[in-house]
This record gives C-alpha cells, structure tokens and sequence, in this order.
C-alpha cells in the first residue's frame, strides 16, 4: 500500500499466498467475535494494517472489533495454499500477497525474512520500545520503569556482579 500509494478503498482484494498450517490455524476465523480470535484473523490484521498502519494491541482492543472500515477489508482478504511457501515451511517463513486495486492493476509483493525471524532481527531500539509499549498497555508499568528495568537487563551481559541489577534505584 505505501509503496504504491493505495488506501484500503482503492483495493477490491487480497489474496495471501500462504502455508497449510496457516490455513489451518488462521483459516477458521472468519469474523472474529474476540479481541483473542481477530489476532488469528488474517483479514482482520490486514485490515487493520491496511486501515490504521499498525496491529498492536491498541489497535486490537479498539478496532478489530467494532471499526467497519477493518471488517470492510478483512472481507477482501483471502487465504490461498502456495506450493513454494508451504515446501520453505517452518524452516523459512515467506510472505507473499497479491492485491487487486480499484482501477483493475494485479500487484504482487514478496518478503523473504519478516521483521522478527532471525535473519531480521529487531534492533536493540526497536526492541526497547516494543517492550515500552507492551508494558504501558493497561498500565503495566509507566515508560520510565521500563526504561530503568532495561538499562539493567543490558547490563546483565557485562562483567562483574549482578547484584546492582535487582537493587532498587
């Protein structure tokens, strides 16, 4: 969508092009009733993605539900077996989706190594925040005490005691 400038209305369908077992585990939810069954929706995470750029846990807890423009979407998506995808499965997780726009163009992108496997790792930043962010939602600790909690837990692979680590500051 950013790379071709698209908005969700510009898209009649998406087809992911996917293994079996996410058939198997994602292809029984088709309308999601649970904030816990839309984060195994594939249209609903699309359609969240395609609707308001993210599908983090705000966005799961206050539009995978009620929002009509993600369910308006998550109708276009469909899952498809892809022979190639399913053989690389489980050692490579490849994403591919094909996307049919408005004005009749056929669009196809591919990704090799998604953000997170091992060969794409999160950067130390991203993964502060991640855990920031993870930690604010629902009040599980303020971005200050994450902030403390992870300038220690990176000072735990440095040589000396670790007692420094578990006293309080």
């Amino acid at each position: 969508m950013r790379r071709e400038g698209l908005g969700p209305d510009d898209i009649t369908g998406v087809v992911t092009h996917v293994h079996q077992g996410a058939i198997d585990v994602l292809g029984a939810v088709v309308t999601p009733q649970t904030v816990h069954q839309a984060k195994f929706s594939m249209g609903t995470v699309l359609g969240l993605i395609a609707v308001h750029g993210v599908a983090d846990l705000d966005a799961f807890e206050h539009h995978a539900l009620a929002d009509a423009r993600v369910a308006r979407f998550r109708a276009k998506v469909r899952m498809e077996l892809d022979a190639e995808v399913d053989t690389l499965y489980p050692k490579q997780w490849v994403g591919k989706v094909s996307v049919t726009t408005v004005d009749g163009r056929k669009l196809n992108a591919r990704v090799d190594e998604p953000k997170g496997d091992p060969g794409n790792t999160l950067s130390k930043q991203e993964l502060e925040a991640k855990a920031v962010r993870l930690a604010e939602f629902r009040g599980g600790a303020t971005a200050d005490e994450m902030r403390r909690c992870i300038a220690r837990i990176w000072r735990l692979g440095q040589p000396g005691s670790t007692a420094h680590i578990f006293a309080e500051s």
